[in-house]
């Protein structure tokens, strides 16, 4: 399902640094197993998908349905993990013009609540006008800014637009068990509702119904998805030996290069469907691991088109950068590349190739380049681009990051940074209880 390969990364660290991990890694994965670590009551995610039940997926799938018959467009309402892991898997398995087709198998679905962008929501509310549209409302509080701000929007148009007893149709809200604004407007609206488990994380949640019930929306199968995860959950268990688990090669080789100087991973993909994955991995590596002044810095690339703007740095610029490839072994569709007469742009040579033979080769020339100018490389391959591979693709890296958090000495699964710019924004927009903040924070402008 995925192979990596870390040999191209031998030339910054050996082979034998590497192997010499396996105890640490050993002891990372029994506390992530045993719970014995920092951040062990979100630990919920680590055997997520062998324990999903067939009834759970049904009820997901059977209130998919309910809003793909009665909608035109689905708005996903939510933030970083809310809506991240979504967006990463629709795109990847999406049509990349799906949403210029006149005729839709699916809803279109549309993100919001995840800036507060004044012109975007405007639009966004402009472009629903006279369109049968619902709602799915992801938080866990209810009171996240971007995310409420959004829903409140939508909801009084949803209401005005199609009248409240479709609104309460077809708005879900996906949010804690019995606490917070979310749950207290779902139950008094009486909309139909799934609970964001209390031990999984936004950024690790893809796989409970914050990601699933948009996928299915989207028309998508999330049985196989969950697969896919399953699979790969056995693939990256603590029984398998060292040398043949990925996600702990994957977690030791990080490490060893952070060692070795390379403060910089760049996730790189050569086709543009998994853009919203590398968005994805941001998120998951970044808010996991920067922390205590330590962590690499996770930035992602798409090629061929950044090799055009973002090569020249990777090729020459300062040393401190390694690369992991998403490498897809088979596209979903087969194009050749034609014969032209006058051979104007001298591509004849190409003619009767297909495209993805091209897209291959200029995968292998940039990890020979790149690696001869002095930038490791690792390479995860996937056989296509489906469900089970997406699942499959998810659940190492989010195994991954919690062995490589704890190899870094961090907690992986708190985010105690985030709250810094909310409590500014809080204090300069006079929230009720940040009178102290707003008068210190005025006296500094």
């Amino acid at each position: 399902m995925i192979a990596l390969h870390i040999e191209k990364s031998f030339g910054t660290v050996s082979k034998e640094n590497v192997a010499a991990y396996e105890a640490r890694v050993m002891a990372a994965q029994k506390m992530l197993e045993e719970g014995t670590g920092a951040g062990n009551d979100f630990l919920g995610w680590l055997h997520l998908p062998s324990s999903i039940t067939p009834e759970h997926l049904a009820d997901l799938n059977a209130t998919a349905q309910t809003l793909r018959e009665n909608c035109e467009v689905v708005i996903v309402a939510g933030i970083g993990g809310s809506y991240l892991g979504a967006r990463a898997v629709i795109e990847a398995l999406s049509n990349s013009f799906a949403w210029l087709q006149t005729e839709k198998k699916s809803p279109v679905i549309i993100f919001a609540g995840h800036n507060i962008g004044e012109d975007y929501l405007y639009e966004l509310t402009e472009y629903l006008k006279g369109k049968k549209f619902g709602v799915i409302n992801i938080s866990k509080s209810g009171t996240t800014t971007e995310t409420a701000l959004a829903f409140r929007l939508l909801k009084k148009q949803c209401e005005t637009q199609r009248g409240k007893e479709m609104a309460r149709k077809v708005i879900v809200a996906i949010t804690d068990a019995v606490k917070g604004a979310a749950r207290v407007t779902a139950d008094k609206e009486g909309y139909k509702t799934f609970v964001i488990p209390d031990n999984v994380g936004g950024r690790f949640s893809v796989l409970t119904p914050v990601g699933l019930l948009p996928i299915a929306v989207a028309g998508f199968d999330i049985v196989k998805l969950v697969a896919g995860a399953a699979g790969m959950e056995q693939v990256c268990g603590i029984d398998k030996p060292f040398c043949e688990n990925p996600a702990a090669l994957y977690a030791a080789t990080r490490n060893e290069l952070y060692k070795s100087g390379k403060k910089i991973e760049i996730l790189v993909n050569f086709n543009p469907k998994l853009h919203y994955v590398g968005e994805w991995w941001k998120q998951l590596y970044g808010e996991s691991e920067g922390k205590d002044h330590k962590g690499i810095f996770p930035a992602a690339v798409d090629f061929s088109t950044d090799l055009h703007s973002m090569g020249q740095w990777i090729q020459d610029g300062e040393r401190t950068i390694y690369e992991t490839v998403i490498s897809v072994e088979q596209p979903n569709h087969k194009l050749e590349i034609p014969t032209d007469e006058a051979n104007l742009d001298g591509l004849n040579f190409l003619a009767g190739k297909r495209v993805d033979q091209v897209n291959k080769m200029a995968e292998l020339g940039t990890q020979l380049a790149h690696v001869d100018g002095g930038v490791p490389n690792m390479r995860v391959v996937i056989s296509a681009l489906d469900e089970e591979n997406i699942g499959g693709l998810l659940y190492f890296f989010e195994k991954a990051c919690g062995i490589s958090g704890y190899l870094l000495e961090v907690n992986p699964f708190n985010q105690p940074g985030v709250e810094a710019y909310k409590k500014n924004m809080f204090a300069l927009l006079d929230k009720p209880g940040y009178e102290a903040e707003s008068k210190a924070i005025r006296a500094r402008l």
